[in-house]
């Protein structure tokens, strides 16, 4: 006890002391940074950087950090341990001096607690709380570390390397950084889950993030839904049919429905109808009689069915038109799609005052059943259902029913695949009209 009295009126005893709780805020720092740049969102901290008045300028440090995150990790980590071990093996000695035998298993359980406490709960809690400031605070002195310690990480890198390629692993810096789309995505999502994100921003945000995986086969008008007008038909049919359709641009063909020669637009028909009737060469209502529709349709615009929405979004916008039509990579069509059906991926429905009514909103049965139409989109049903069919394989419902049947059913066949059962209500010919679809469990 004389022994330890005397040590401590030592100046060598305070002064290693010192050192070693100099060497747990270190570590406190090491620790807090890592957390803080690990966790930090890239996104957040391009934000902070664009915002200099928040006196924020350590965030482009702190993004330029994070591209190598292999490097940042090993620069860290290398200085936490060196200090960890250097701070264990001051207080040992020390308290070794002091204490004799003993002050080993001493040193081991004040340096496990204060370094658990101080220099690891503590500033992690701190760091985990405001991840971006943190990150932005601590990337300027971190960068310099790194940039002291570079030689050694780099012999460090080159050993993991090696070893991990031993077992057949090879590492990327950056190669496993979630893209932005998928991090907004699992945002969005961890949102809604949350309740911060409501149902229809998060389906409007994802519909725009997903056109650029999405194809116009997805979402086209099928051939058989077109209404067409034949060319050779009677003006006054042809006309009565324009006034009648609920749509502005109709396509024209000649013999046969393949065929198509031209985009008609409304206004444009009822221009020359109106110039032949009551134009300077007007001849009244009989007029009517010498109008040619092929003299108004403008040039049919044909895509092909594997163009992505967002490059037909871009189409659309730069050669000022809203109605193309979709072949198939032999140039039979396939289909139509509009500006507005791409529009509606991302709002929701667009109706107008000569759209058809709505359908109910779609809800279960007193069994529990969803009773949709066939041809309903699995994209489509899931936004309503909030379900998860997945639309891998088939754009519609029907079509998954056949792809998954390997067959085209019968009424009132069931069956059960990822995890909802299905039962053909309706069938007409070869085409599933109407479907009951239940979750299952």
């Amino acid at each position: 006890m004389t022994d330890s009295f005397a040590g401590l009126s030592d100046p060598t005893t305070w002064i290693t002391a010192g050192v070693i709780v100099l060497l747990l805020f270190c570590s406190a720092f090491f620790s807090g940074s890592e957390t803080a740049l690990t966790a930090a969102s890239r996104g957040k901290l391009r934000s902070m950087a664009d915002r200099e008045d928040l006196g924020t300028q350590g965030a482009q440090k702190a993004l330029l950090l994070k591209e190598d995150s292999e490097r940042l990790i090993g620069g860290i980590l290398l200085g936490n341990n060196l200090v960890n071990i250097l701070a264990t093996s001051l207080a040992t000695a020390l308290l070794t001096t002091l204490f004799g035998e003993g002050g080993i298993a001493l040193a081991t359980l004040v340096m496990t607690a204060l370094v658990l406490i101080f220099a690891e709960v503590l500033p992690k809690t701190y760091a985990i709380n405001d991840p971006e400031r943190t990150a932005a605070r601590v990337a300027r002195p971190i960068a310099l570390v790194i940039a002291v310690m570079a030689p050694v990480v780099a012999v460090v890198r080159y050993v993991v390397r090696a070893v991990l390629a031993i077992f057949g692993v090879r590492i990327d810096a950056g190669a496993n950084m979630l893209s932005v789309h998928e991090e907004i995505m699992g945002a969005l999502s961890l949102g809604h889950s949350e309740g911060r994100v409501g149902k229809e921003q998060r389906d409007r945000l994802l519909g725009a993030l997903d056109l650029h995986e999405r194809t116009v086969e997805e979402i086209m008008l099928h051939r058989s839904g077109i209404e067409m007008i034949d060319a050779n038909a009677e003006p006054e049919d042809i006309l009565s049919q324009a006034l009648q359709s609920p749509h502005t641009r109709l396509p024209v063909y000649r013999g046969e429905q393949e065929n198509i020669v031209g985009v008609v637009h409304a206004k444009d028909l009822l221009r020359a109808i109106d110039a032949l009737v009551r134009g300077p060469d007007a001849q009244g209502i009989a007029g009517i009689k010498n109008f040619k529709i092929t003299d108004v349709a403008v040039k049919p615009y044909f895509i092909p069915e594997t163009t992505t929405l967002d490059d037909q979004l871009k189409q659309f916008l730069k050669r000022h038109t809203h109605f193309a039509l979709v072949v198939d990579e032999y140039g039979a069509l396939r289909g139509l799609i509009t500006l507005e059906d791409i529009l509606e991926e991302i709002v929701g429905e667009i109706t107008d005052e000569f759209d058809i009514p709505d359908a109910p909103m779609l809800a279960p049965a007193a069994d529990g059943n969803f009773l949709i139409d066939g041809a309903m989109t699995i994209r489509d049903f899931n936004r309503a259902t909030e379900f998860q069919l997945p639309d891998d394989e088939a754009n519609t419902v029907a079509g998954l029913v056949i792809h998954e049947a390997q067959t085209i059913p019968a009424v009132g066949q069931c069956f059960s695949f990822h995890g909802f059962r299905f039962e053909v209500a309706e069938r007409d010919r070869n085409r599933l009209t109407k479907l009951k679809v239940r979750k299952l469990g």
